[in-house]
């Protein structure tokens, strides 16, 4: 099977752990790599998705039927649209109960979708058992622990079982003098160039920042490409 698009679905149960941010840089990334993309904002309050990409990302829910249907049947279409949901963590669980529930990752993969899941691991308990529950019941989903630098070192890895295939994706901290411009929407990580009033230093960091993210998440495609070709070929033996 060769994937024409993907889904990523940027997750965590716990709220305040840079989130907004990853499916911000992950949006921007593959704009930046030329794709067509699309967002869905599962959040509410301040700092929204939608408000710092409100041409790619708008609005969506998972609280009734109607919202459920419109959500995930737009993730399936087949249209060559690479999409990014940021899952608010009051959504968490009921977004993936209707996942697991209609098969999401299977009508996904059969239409040449690629799913993936970019999971902010943490230590507490919640994230732990949420990481675990996922992996059982999605195993046909990409399940990619990403770690915010901002909390330190990783020292929590033995909780969540890693392997030695487990790409951990690392989210590097952007410095507080650069977040001041970044975080006041609207604000496009693929713009940076129309950055306004940002003094020199600060845009040297940002777009070292950004050499950093982009580089993790193309050492992400090329690891998802991979165990696609291995899935391919298992297939076809």
């Amino acid at each position: 099977m060769s994937f024409r698009a993907s889904v990523t679905i940027v997750a965590s149960p716990r709220p305040r752990v840079g989130k907004t941010l990853l499916a911000r840089a992950s949006a921007d990334f593959h704009r930046h790599e030329g794709r067509a993309v699309e967002a869905f904002d599962l959040n509410k309050g301040e700092g929204l998705l939608r408000e710092f990409l409100p041409k790619q990302a708008r609005a969506a829910g998972v609280a009734d039927i109607k919202g459920q249907i419109a959500l995930f049947d737009t993730l399936v279409k087949p249209d060559d649209v690479t999409r990014v949901v940021d899952l608010g963590h009051d959504a968490f669980d009921t977004f993936f109960e209707v996942a697991e529930h209609i098969g999401f990752s299977e009508e996904a993969l059969a239409r040449g979708i690629a799913p993936a899941v970019l999971f902010i691991i943490t230590p507490d308990r919640t994230s732990v058992e949420a990481f675990h529950s996922l992996r059982r019941r999605m195993p046909r989903m990409a399940l990619v622990p990403v770690h915010n630098e901002i909390f330190g070192p990783t020292q929590h890895g033995d909780r969540y079982g890693f392997g030695a295939r487990d790409k951990v994706v690392r989210m590097p901290v952007l410095p507080p003098h650069v977040r001041k411009f970044t975080d006041v929407p609207p604000f496009s990580f693929a713009d940076v160039a129309r950055a306004k009033g940002m003094p020199p230093e600060s845009l040297e960091q940002l777009e070292l920042w950004l050499r950093k993210t982009y580089r993790e998440f193309r050492e992400l495609d090329l690891q998802l490409l991979l165990a696609d070709l291995r899935s391919s070929i298992t297939l076809r033996v």
